[in-house]
């Protein structure tokens, strides 16, 4: 199974390099649209071998994380094994693409140049929730606090 778990760490791991590298630095392309724009493309790779590594120890997660409340101990002994911390991985993988692609049709939509957006997506990338803060303030609009965008996003997709 550990051979199996290294081939979809490394396969997630590779995947979110050209996603990244397009929103990064071609944010306005029409290929990153393309790609960025389907789901099939830059997000079901990355749920599919979540999905595959998850599902065989979807009774653990739940007896240990749904049966008691969570405990800092409890999800300190939970990530001991080394395939729950690869999960992990796919998890923060797959999460971080979805919330950075909203983040970067968020700077499309508003508007936000390259040298704002392009250090925010490494943030997305890297530290996820705070790339998603920052992200949310420098696309915040004080007339507008909702957060759909489809409207705005009508020339971008």
């Amino acid at each position: 199974m550990m051979q199996l778990v290294e081939v979809m760490f490394w396969f997630s791991s590779l995947w979110i390099i050209p996603l990244w590298s397009l929103m990064w630095f071609l944010p306005r392309h029409h290929i990153t649209a393309r790609v960025m724009n389907d789901l099939r493309i830059c997000i079901l790779p990355l749920l599919i071998p979540y999905a595959v590594m998850v599902l065989p120890n979807l009774l653990d997660i739940f007896i240990t994380l749904g049966s008691e409340m969570p405990t800092p101990e409890l999800v300190i002994e939970f990530f001991q094994e080394d395939e729950v911390i690869l999960i992990g991985w796919l998890h923060f993988l797959a999460f971080d693409i979805l919330a950075g692609r909203y983040i970067w049709k968020r700077m499309l939509a508003f508007d936000r140049p390259i040298y704002v957006s392009t250090p925010i997506l490494i943030l997305s990338m890297m530290v996820a929730p705070l790339g998603f803060l920052l992200g949310i303030i420098a696309t915040w609009d004080a007339n507008d606090s909702s957060i759909e965008i489809k409207d705005r996003l009508q020339n971008h997709d």
